[in-house]
């Protein structure tokens, strides 16, 4: 390799990975091989989110740690799910299974998603204090712990590996998530859908937060997640898009903090919410868990054009490389590209070590 094309495959790793298994899943062994794909093309990381039966993080994350060995694997959690002790547990035993590539990841779920499976919701004091748990756990010490998140009178790590503990990332959309994120976390996950300079102002309020309580700022890393549509078909490219914009738009308070930290007019949350293939949700439900992606499409041409358009990457490969290194010039210091599948990212990502590469000289 030239020095040009070392450049560009280190910042690829460094700063671009990819979700396995993206959405509704019936296929799990899917995930090992995308895995090694995602490893293959020089991705950085994988990550996987939290759905239970055939895509639970816990179990995949062990998986795909025997089935890789460089990228790093972000695993999701939510907090009120498992006992603390798990928690620890399986953060714990992924870092010595990777060899110390596990990230763990917390998100907060929709309330009335967690309130139908009988799971309190997650507020920050519950996170502040299973973040401290774990730290402590992971350090070695023996907790009796009474407070919101139950009363644990020993929790400990019998046996535990005494490597690095893994890095901490929240997901986050609202000022209050992401100055949370700041303040407690090593990281931040931002939410698809999220334009430039919407990156721009959520990087701004991490690094204020951390600043204020006392923690070097450029010690939280900005993580982007980003839809990418790469040399697709029209058909695909709307499923792809579309269909994973109407999931997160159709959500109420969700779909209101993306558009207003974009400075969206949030009127088009309404047109969206009124079309006839989602007017009739119940509560607690989402709609990539009533529909394919396929059958949202049609919804989403209710959504402003610009806000797809702007919101995520699509075009040529070439294309979509310049975009995505327009939101890491914006601040962010990771993307994580979702969407499409580590197969479909070959050309991607070989524009991207070029963009990359003529990046870092300038």
């Amino acid at each position: 390799m030239n020095n040009t094309t070392d450049i560009g495959a280190r910042e690829l790793a460094d700063r671009f990975g990819t979700y396995i298994l993206p959405g509704r899943v019936s296929d799990p062994l899917r995930g090992i091989e995308e895995a090694k794909e995602a490893e293959r093309i020089g991705l950085g990381a994988i990550w996987i989110s939290e759905r239970y039966a055939v895509k639970e993080p816990a179990v995949l994350s062990g998986a795909v740690s025997q089935a890789t060995s460089k990228v790093k694997i972000g695993g999701t959690m939510y907090v009120t799910m498992r006992h603390p002790i798990v928690s620890a547990s399986v953060a714990n035993l992924m870092q010595a299974l990777s060899g110390e590539r596990f990230r763990l990841l917390l998100a907060r779920a929709v309330p009335a998603y967690l309130a139908s499976l009988g799971s309190p919701a997650i507020t920050f004091p519950r996170l502040a204090d299973f973040i401290s748990l774990m730290r402590r756990l992971w350090a070695g010490e023996t907790i009796n712990y009474d407070g919101i998140l139950g009363k644990f009178p020993h929790l400990v790590l019998t046996d535990r590996y005494e490597g690095n503990p893994p890095p901490i990332i929240f997901t986050a959309i609202g000022p209050k998530a992401l100055a949370f994120a700041g303040e407690h976390c090593d990281g931040v996950l931002l939410h698809p859908f999220i334009t430039a300079e919407g990156v721009r102002n959520s990087a701004k309020i991490v690094h204020d937060a951390a600043e204020k309580a006392g923690r070097d700022p450029s010690k939280v890393r900005i993580i982007h997640n980003i839809i990418v549509a790469p040399d697709l078909p029209k058909a695909e490219e709307e499923a792809v898009v579309g269909g994973r914009a109407v999931t997160y738009f159709q959500l109420p308070t969700f779909g209101e903090m993306i558009a207003e930290i974009n400075g969206w007019d949030t009127s088009a949350l309404d047109r969206l919410r009124a079309h006839p293939t989602l007017a009739n949700l119940g509560a607690g439900k989402t709609a990539d868990q009533a529909f394919t992606r396929d059958q949202l499409v049609e919804a989403s041409r209710s959504l402003p054009e610009d806000w797809l358009r702007d919101g995520a990457a699509v075009g040529t490969a070439a294309q979509c490389a310049d975009q995505l290194c327009a939101f890491l010039d914006a601040g962010a210091d990771e993307i994580l590209l979702h969407g499409s599948a580590p197969a479909q990212m070959g050309p991607l990502t070989n524009e991207l070590r070029r963009a990359l590469a003529a990046r870092v000289s300038k």
